[in-house]
């Protein structure tokens, strides 16, 4: 498993700075700042926890395995939802079809996953044998 965390964090990390460079160069002049603030967001936070769930993989053979797995997959389900979400919702605008707003809805639940996989990270360090 911490193999494929580490993988995953790879590919996840060369989509955050793809995604990164194409929101700065192709999206900025076409985005409002509104727009843009959100699409930065989610590139942030993707980036942010490509690195978590790098060193959740890195982690795996110390610490309390299962604790970490959840942590790793709560942090690949949060990058989809939260940063996911905003992505969907900055190109619906952007297609002009504002009536994704509910998209915004979702985000948060993306932000629980983080939270639950830094807790995750916490318990495999303190239940270690």
């Amino acid at each position: 498993m911490h193999r494929g965390f580490i993988k995953m964090a790879a590919i996840l990390g060369v989509l955050a700075v793809i995604l990164g460079a194409f929101g700065a160069h192709g999206l900025k002049p076409l985005l409002t700042e509104k727009e843009l603030a959100t699409y930065e967001t989610a590139v942030r936070y993707q980036f942010y926890h490509v690195f978590a769930l790098l060193i959740t993989g890195i982690l795996y053979r110390e610490f309390v395995q299962k604790y970490l797995s959840l942590a790793g997959k709560l942090f690949a389900f949060g990058i989809l939802i939260f940063s996911g979400s905003l992505y969907l919702l900055t190109f619906m605008n952007l297609s002009g079809r504002p009536n994704f707003q509910w998209l915004g809805a979702i985000t948060p639940l993306g932000g629980i996953c983080f939270v639950a996989g830094w807790l995750f990270i916490l318990l495999a360090v303190i239940k270690k044998n």
